[in-house]
């Protein structure tokens, strides 16, 4: 049987803050980010280049300090500065696990995190190793998801990974509705028309306008990132 092959060279995969919770309701799992760095590993022996815009809900959400009273810019620098935190412990777990890795930050703390340079990120992806993406685009008002989009393209990515807590889009949320069904495929018009909570309108906006696939799945089952990336038949492909 031959060898399956990539159909995708350079991905942005999107990890929320919570898919580093593991098991906790707070902070970071040091296992499953042991877990990711594997999968990072296999994927690259494929020979495909990696980036990652980590989120930070798991430490603090910038719409949670609104709701309690917060100043929505001083609760979004929050939220960004949470991500860095998740950043600097997913570059440790892989970097342990034997993966090349560089993490960049849209908001300059040199200390820990080299400042986003599109040229300098590129270099870094051509020379196999895993760009780590924080901090969103460092400004307030734009969630990570409006992040992965703008950086994916800015590092001319051919699809965008957006790692969830369930295997794809549905018409209503799975988790709360059972009769939710689930799409296959799904154009991005029809997201926006339906007001599915995939990503934000921004986000696929900026999808939309540069053609940019999208490809929704449970990171929870192993193996589903190479599936994606090998373009089997996975989640929910957003196009």
């Amino acid at each position: 049987m031959p060898e399956l092959k990539p159909v995708y060279k350079r991905i942005l995969l999107k990890l929320s803050g919570e898919s580093l919770l593991g098991k906790s309701s707070y902070g970071i799992d040091l296992e499953t980010a042991k877990s990711i760095a594997r999968e990072m590993k296999e994927i690259t022996g494929l020979g495909v280049q990696v980036a990652i815009m980590i989120g930070g809900g798991n430490i603090f959400r910038g719409v949670s300090g609104t709701a309690a009273g917060m100043d929505r810019a001083s609760a979004d620098y929050m939220g960004l500065l949470a991500t860095i935190m998740n950043g600097i412990a997913l570059q440790d777990a892989l970097e342990k696990g034997g993966v090349f890795t560089r993490h960049v930050s849209a908001i300059e703390i040199k200390a820990v995190a080299e400042p986003f340079v599109r040229r300098r990120v590129i270099r870094h992806l051509d020379k196999g190793r895993v760009v780590i993406f924080s901090a969103g685009i460092g400004s307030p008002y734009f969630t990570t998801d409006t992040a992965a989009a703008l950086r994916a393209l800015e590092i001319k990515a051919q699809v965008i990974l957006k790692a969830t807590k369930v295997d794809g889009v549905y018409t209503a949320d799975p988790m709360v509705d059972k009769t939710a069904k689930k799409f296959s495929t799904i154009k991005y018009l029809d997201v926006i028309k339906k007001g599915l909570k995939v990503m934000d309108t921004t986000a696929i906006s900026l999808c939309k306008d540069n053609e940019l696939p999208i490809i929704v799945f449970n990171l929870k089952k192993k193996g589903n990132i190479k599936k994606a990336v090998l373009g089997q038949k996975v989640g929910t492909k957003i196009y």
